[in-house]
């Protein structure tokens, strides 16, 4: 039996090693206005609060280190209404430190550009885009986000996409796209109708997230409205919104975890 227990406490400490010494980047938004109805409303975004935390508190609970890259380096924009309380129900202290880190946390305030994560690409090993609006602002049109998606995907570390995030796949062409044929998730089609009509009252540019993901060649499947639903299909992990949190940090960790043992072996 000691030698039983000798054997599970080091395969423990090698894991928890493993993950203190490997590094997730958190790619954020930096947009903090949307326009709706072809520019005829303006509207606060952001990145919506709890889809970034959650996923931030799971991994770093789990061992891993993160770095923040956002276009230009700007602070990421919180989307006020990510803090409304019905997207937290029993978590209210967790929302409490969310918001303490947000205003707090020195990386989170000086978060690199786009260009430094892609120079520093080789370090991580693995890749987070939080949900929001704000990324159908900046992130959907910036060059980079194209070049990051493929080299994870190449090199098949676990990437996750939270809610809106999925829709950047969209950003990569078709013949260079490596996720075709990927079973996928992201904001169902009834939550977007709903988000449109009853919180911003206005209809964004970009929409339709599923049905051209579907057009593009991937498979998508959702679940049900506020459902804690999330994909994952090898190294790719999407989720549907922000009631998806603990459906979406069970399977970014155990990619995390097929990975490092891929490469461990």
């Amino acid at each position: 039996m000691k030698i039983k227990n000798l054997i599970a406490a080091g395969v423990l400490l090698s894991n928890t090693v493993s993950a203190q010494n490997n590094k997730i980047l958190f790619v954020m938004s930096a947009a903090d206005t949307l326009e709706l109805n072809h520019g005829e409303k303006l509207r606060q975004t952001g990145v919506f609060l709890n889809e970034f935390y959650l996923a931030y508190k799971s991994v770093t609970e789990a061992g891993y280190t993160v770095d923040f890259a956002t276009p230009n380096g700007i602070v990421a924009t919180i989307d006020e209404e990510s803090i409304n309380d019905k997207y937290w129900k029993n978590n209210m202290e967790v929302k409490t430190e969310a918001l303490i880190f947000t205003k707090t946390d020195h990386l989170f305030n000086n978060p690199q550009t786009l260009e430094q994560a892609i120079e520093r690409r080789s370090e991580y090993i693995g890749l987070i885009i939080p949900g929001g609006q704000g990324l159908m602002v900046d992130l959907k049109n910036d060059r980079h986000i194209p070049v990051l998606l493929t080299y994870f995907a190449k090199q098949n570390k676990p990437t996750g996409l939270i809610c809106h995030a999925p829709s950047l796949i969209l950003t990569i062409p078709k013949g260079e796209n490596p996720y075709i044929g990927f079973n996928v998730n992201s904001v169902s089609p009834f939550e977007e109708f709903v988000i449109e009509r009853f919180i911003m009252k206005g209809k964004p540019k970009d929409r339709k997230i599923a049905k051209n993901l579907r057009k593009l060649g991937l498979k998508y499947s959702s679940g049900l409205p506020k459902a804690n639903y999330a994909v994952k299909d090898r190294n790719l992990v999407t989720s549907q919104n922000p009631f998806s949190g603990s459906a979406f940090n069970q399977r970014y960790l155990a990619a995390l975890t097929e990975y490092l043992g891929n490469n461990n072996q």
